[in-house]
């Protein structure tokens, strides 16, 4: 494990965090000031980082930075004797903000040096996170190196991006230790039982980055008699997502290609419903599908087990989600359900 100022140096950065998202009770300081500057660049690099999902990401990390949280997920491990440093590549994906810190975090902590590989719609969040976490440990300034080139001199790789990279990078990272992630999508149960706060819950779950990230859910299953009714008018708050252009604008070729090829949907101003047996919707769109028993439909998830990240359900599925809680993983909550953090802490050699 990394020594305890790490640790520390992580809680810091939850407080800088939390502090920055509540100025009304702390003055606006220098470092508040480049940090909303950045946030600012990173949403005119990536249209889909809106300041109100940025604020979102960062208050979820705020809340997860704490000594007693961080103290808690680690005692999990066991202790071990300090093993030689190993430099982990971290290939992120850049879909939602922050996506790749959770492998940034692990890495730091188990005492390893992260050699972060970034998306090129990402360049500017993590690095300037990267100064405050030195700035409080100047030590880690040997440990977190940033790079455009081509990857070298490292041992282990992490690497996230879809079923066509993964391929790449198996081909090219396969002789080294490794997590590779493919495609995965999250989906929703309803039993047509489900209460308006429920359904309005369900809405963060779609709606949240977009449905950008793996997390977000891209399909319902529902009973064979299924009204939507109820499900559409507890989303509609959520109507607001229609102004990002980008949005409107996967709204409307979805739509219009669908249309054209008289394909039935379901539609309400900023929502497509379509009847799809696939899992991963377009942006805009929502895939669902019916079923006709519980038991039938766990035997048939259970096959696609390997491309779903999270289910949402109320009572009918082992693991489940909470409606409205997809986006709020806790530190144990791992991608692809493998320990990156045991992983780290048993690279031998």
């Amino acid at each position: 494990m990394a020594p305890r100022s790490t640790l520390l140096a992580f809680v810091k950065l939850g407080d800088f965090f939390a502090e920055f998202l509540d100025q009304k009770n702390n003055p606006q300081t220098p470092d508040f000031q480049r940090f909303e500057d950045i946030l600012l660049r990173v949403e005119a690099q990536n249209s889909w980082f809106t300041q109100e999902n940025l604020h979102f990401a960062l208050e979820q990390w705020a809340n997860l930075l704490t000594e007693k949280r961080l103290t808690s997920w680690l005692a999990h491990y066991p202790l071990k004797e300090s093993a030689s440093q190993k430099t982990v590549a971290i290939i992120m994906a850049g879909n939602i903000p922050l996506v790749g810190f959770h492998d940034f975090l692990c890495v730091l902590l188990s005492g390893n040096t992260v050699l972060g590989k970034l998306s090129s719609n990402d360049t500017l969040l993590l690095p300037f996170i990267s100064g405050i976490l030195t700035k409080e440990s100047p030590e880690l300034r040997d440990r977190i190196r940033f790079t455009e080139g081509k990857l070298d001199f490292f041992d282990a790789v992490i690497a996230t991006g879809s079923n066509n990279t993964s391929r790449y990078f198996e081909h090219y990272f396969g002789k080294y230790p490794n997590i590779i992630r493919k495609n995965r999508n999250s989906i929703a149960i309803l039993s047509g039982n489900e209460r308006e706060n429920e359904l309005h819950a369900l809405g963060k779950d779609i709606f949240q980055y977009f449905g950008l990230g793996c997390r977000s859910v891209s399909k319902l299953y529902v009973p064979s008699d299924y009204n939507f009714e109820a499900f559409f008018q507890a989303i509609f708050p959520f109507q607001k997502v229609i102004h990002q252009h980008k949005y409107a604008n996967n709204y409307d070729y979805n739509k219009a290609v669908y249309l054209m090829s008289d394909i039935p949907l379901l539609d309400n101003g900023f929502l497509i419903l379509k009847e799809d047996q696939g899992l991963a919707s377009p942006i805009s769109c929502l895939f669902y599908e019916y079923y006709e028993n519980e038991t039938i439909l766990k035997r048939k998830l259970a096959s696609k087990q390997k491309e779903i990240q999270c289910v949402v359900s109320k009572g009918c599925f082992p693991n489940e989600v909470a409606f409205g809680q997809t986006q709020t993983p806790s530190l144990s909550d791992y991608a692809d359900g493998l320990d990156t953090l045991d992983f780290l802490l048993n690279l031998k050699g």
